[in-house]
């Protein structure tokens, strides 16, 4: 049964998201494979699958007062108004943490619904072969995110908040545009690019304070990298070869989607549901010096993403630096990259550690058991 409780953000909603499908659904009957860069990447994805029941160590226990074992200074309203009334109240401390952390992994949640169905999109859509073998693998590992991410919401943190507006919008302009590579550009390299660096600033926060969901994160980071590889391979020869206004066109909706993700973690509706004031609360998170890293780190993937596909133009450029993170421009994303396999390997060496002391401890239980006939009693 569940027992999830939606979150009150005061706004009427839907429990559906309706999007008119639009573009031409594409197969072909060359079967010659070309590109041996995305085959390759296509035996990855089939190498790294992985089973969200048994992976993710869902026997830990998730402390709802601070989920992911967060210090208070990293909350984004901490100095605020509401914060220096109530702060010293445990319950409201506990509840901000709760709020908090559901709104995000919530997000989250609905960020992986809409990749599904881009992935699903891409499959129908994309002319290449090579293409549609590996975006199906694209939808098996967005359907396995939803999976263990609703899974954590409800079981776990027993919260979720609806889609957030600036995402929801996004998703809608992504799935109905009638170019086949708006899905690329809107999901793997914006709404994933995003995504990749959220679930990797709270996959390192995460690692000695609160290893379920590090587990998690680490994970899905795995497949994620591969998103974002394919929307750069994908994207990368087609767009050398774009006009003038094609170009100009796809910028455009870099720079609005990318307003769009900016605006996505002021969590309004957060701060409503907690009864705070919201306006204070904004402005505080605004002011806040690990809110302003976040969100500066949030673009770390994006920002490299465009330069390499071809997209970084000078325009592009001045509206990043309006959003302060133009920064990114220089970073390399492939050590990025690689760096998420990394920890992602290290996570399953340390659960299959965990499983071989859980193992060893149970069996010296059991040997002491009088059943086992090991131990002699006197009375």
């Amino acid at each position: 049964m569940n027992s999830t409780r939606m979150a009150d953000t005061g706004e009427t909603t839907t429990s559906s998201f309706e999007v008119p499908a639009s573009g031409t659904s594409r197969m072909t009957w060359d079967y010659d494979i070309t590109d041996e860069r995305l085959m390759a990447l296509y035996q990855r994805g089939k190498d790294r699958q992985w089973d969200a029941t048994s992976r993710i160590p869902w026997h830990l226990e998730v402390d709802r007062a601070n989920p992911l074992g967060q210090s208070e200074e990293l909350l984004p309203i901490h100095g605020s108004r509401d914060w220096q009334r109530f702060h010293h109240d445990r319950r409201f401390v506990a509840d901000v943490f709760l709020h908090t952390t559901a709104w995000q992994f919530s997000q989250f949640l609905h960020g992986e619904q809409g990749a599904l169905v881009c992935a699903s999109r891409i499959v129908e859509t994309v002319p290449g072969m090579e293409a549609k073998f590996y975006a199906s693998t694209q939808v098996v590992d967005e359907a396995r995110h939803l999976e263990a991410y609703s899974r954590f919401v409800n079981d776990k943190l027993g919260l979720m908040y609806p889609v957030n507006p600036a995402l929801r919008t996004l998703l809608g302009q992504t799935l109905a545009d009638s170019r086949w590579d708006i899905p690329y550009l809107g999901m793997q390299v914006l709404i994933e690019g995003l995504a990749l660096a959220a679930f990797g600033l709270l996959r390192d926060a995460t690692a000695h304070t609160a290893p379920l969901p590090h587990a998690l994160l680490a994970y899905v980071m795995q497949d994620e990298a591969r998103h974002v590889a394919f929307g750069r391979m994908a994207l990368k020869d087609l767009y050398a070869d774009l006009s003038d206004a094609e170009r100009k066109s796809r910028e455009e909706f870099v720079i609005e989607g990318s307003h769009l993700l900016f605006q996505r973690f002021r969590g309004d509706e957060m701060w409503d549901a907690l009864g705070l004031d919201t306006a204070d609360c904004v402005a505080s998170a605004d002011r806040s010096p690990s809110m302003r890293a976040y969100r500066k780190l949030l673009f770390s993937r994006i920002v490299p993403a465009l330069r390499d596909i071809g997209l970084w133009s000078d325009r592009v450029a001045r509206e990043y630096e309006k959003l302060g993170v133009l920064e990114w421009a220089k970073e390399d994303l492939d050590s990025l990259m690689r760096r998420d396999e990394d920890v992602a390997r290290a996570a399953e060496r340390q659960q299959r550690e965990l499983a071989v002391r859980h193992a060893q401890v149970a069996e010296t239980l059991a040997m002491g058991s009088p059943e086992t006939g090991d131990v002699t009693t006197t009375s």
